[in-house]
């Protein structure tokens, strides 16, 4: 079995609009910033989102990105509290929000599993910013079901 998350990688055309998206939305801190140096065969930039155990950090990869828009994204957790900062932020950016969600949660909706906002970065990336936890979706899904609660 594999451990926690490590990292994500994202090509991306233009690092500097990305590295403002991360910083921006995200609240990024970027960590390194080589460019392109014996070790890699272009750009890239190095952040981290959290901190301790439960960060990530993300690299960005200066390249060519011809994606399609699906729903394939990655999703970060938020504070309750902070929903309206981050939407903000995004529309401030001009994102794309993603309005559809499968579970009735989207564009900063709050369901019973928590707010949800989805977003577009400019290389089609999908992006989710999540309140909640795998706890309350479990617990969303067995009421669902009928099953009684723990």
């Amino acid at each position: 079995m594999a451990g926690g998350l490590c990292h994500i990688t994202f090509v991306t055309k233009n690092l500097d609009r990305m590295e403002k998206i991360l910083t921006t939305v995200m609240k990024a801190r970027k960590v390194e910033d080589p460019g392109a140096d014996e070790f890699t065969l272009t750009k890239e930039r190095i952040f981290q989102i959290g901190e301790g155990l439960s960060s990530v950090w993300i690299v960005l990869i200066e390249g060519s990105v011809d994606l399609a828009r699906s729903y394939n994204h990655v999703a970060f957790i938020i504070r309750e509290e902070d929903v309206e900062e981050r939407l903000a932020a995004i529309e401030a950016l001009g994102l794309d929000l993603h309005d559809g969600h499968p579970h009735g949660t989207g564009r900063g909706l709050h369901g019973e599993e928590g707010h949800s906002i989805y977003f577009y970065d400019d290389d089609n990336h999908m992006f989710e910013l999540h309140v909640g936890t795998l706890e309350d979706r479990l617990r969303r899904d067995d009421r669902s079901k009928g099953a009684p609660l723990a």
